[in-house]
């Protein structure tokens, strides 16, 4: 079983940054591939951004490109969302993903206010 356990949310003004973190309580982390989601008021989840095991791939959506980074650190079981020139479209809860098929696992989530 894989605990994931988000931080870093709160409420900016546009234009603001916000780093996002996730630590995870896992054996052996870099065996994930690992994913930070969002859900925004009235939609649908979707994928922000993920990272390959080693954390020499990347992929974002792209609404955040140029904007959001996403990192990991393997020897903290932890991965980083940074987040910056944020804008009030970005206001979502951000759910951290861990996944090695077939297992996934997320967090509890974390709220992010962008307000304008």
């Amino acid at each position: 079983q894989v605990q994931l356990v988000e931080s870093g949310g709160g409420l900016v003004q546009a234009g603001g940054s916000l780093r996002l973190s996730c630590a995870a309580s896992v054996t052996i982390f870099s065996r994930y591939l690992m994913g930070w989601y969002r859900r925004a008021p009235g939609k649908q989840r979707e994928l922000v951004a993920n990272i390959a095991r080693s954390g020499g791939s990347t992929n974002y959506v792209d609404s955040v490109k140029g904007r959001f980074t996403i990192s990991r650190d393997n020897a903290k079981n932890t991965v980083y969302l940074q987040m910056n020139s944020l804008n009030p479209e970005d206001t979502a809860v951000y759910y951290c993903n861990a996944y090695d098929n077939p297992q996934s696992y997320w967090g509890q989530g974390t709220q992010v206010i962008v307000s304008s």
